[in-house]
């Protein structure tokens, strides 16, 4: 009875933990919020982060869930809070953890955008896909708020973009940054290696002082990440030449 009663606990403990690791908003600063989905990844809940900012004519958000399961919970959650639907969705790149709700928020009547190279790899890996594309550099104004789409480069991936919003001075880098809490570049099934520095060092040039850093994964509370980066690849970069 003992080890049946421990047992029950231990499922109920495991199954909570993963309840309240589901979903998670954070206020980051005036309309911008950043939302936390997990995936399992070596058995262990993996962290994947996306953005949503509240205009005055309704929610974008920039990335998807990874977690397939938080695609509605997270509408839901957003207009309990704000009282406001999400009108655009942007996803930076075209793995999973960042365009896997593409599909779904279309059919909610979320106005979905890739790059149109985003889509081409969505495409050819029969992912999700968005509605509308762009093929250059492009900058969305909803309501109140601008955001700019902004291509430097190959890196993590060889379509990611990255997503600047100037009055509050946020970088939005998804994958193609590394937060301060990782101590290895992650997934480079995709990337290119040799061009990832150069396009770290595109984006510092281009947005030289931003208030706050988003990475893809993990902590955001460090504007330190682009530095980081472009450390960590210089430690890829040595251990290839040993070998």
């Amino acid at each position: 009875m003992k080890i049946l009663l421990q047992t029950i606990l231990i499922i109920l403990a495991v199954t909570t933990a993963s309840a309240e690791q589901a979903l998670e908003i954070t206020h980051l600063t005036g309309d911008v919020y950043v939302y936390t989905t997990y995936h399992d990844y070596n058995h262990q809940p993996f962290p994947s982060n996306g953005m949503y900012v509240v205009t005055s004519e309704g929610v974008v958000m920039i990335d998807t869930p990874w977690d397939t399961t938080q695609f509605q919970p997270l509408l839901d959650s957003i207009y309990a809070r704000h009282q406001q639907r999400v009108v655009l969705c942007i996803a930076t790149h075209f793995h999973d953890d960042r365009s896997a709700g593409l599909n779904y928020y279309k059919q909610k009547g979320v106005r979905t955008f890739t790059s149109k190279q985003t889509y081409e790899l969505c495409s050819a890996k029969e992912n999700a896909r968005a509605e509308f594309t762009f093929t250059d550099d492009t900058t969305f104004t909803v309501g109140n708020h601008t955001f700019s789409a902004y291509y430097p480069g190959e890196g993590h991936t060889k379509d990611n973009i990255v997503v600047w919003m100037n009055n509050e001075k946020i970088l939005y880098g998804g994958c193609l940054v590394k937060s301060v809490d990782n101590d290895g570049l992650g997934n480079i099934a995709d990337a290119n290696i040799k061009a990832w520095t150069p396009t770290i060092k595109n984006v510092i040039r281009k947005f030289p002082h931003p208030k706050f850093i988003i990475p893809g994964h993990f902590s955001w509370m460090d504007t330190g990440a682009l530095k980081h980066t472009l450390m960590l690849l210089r430690k890829y970069s040595k251990t290839l030449k040993r070998r």
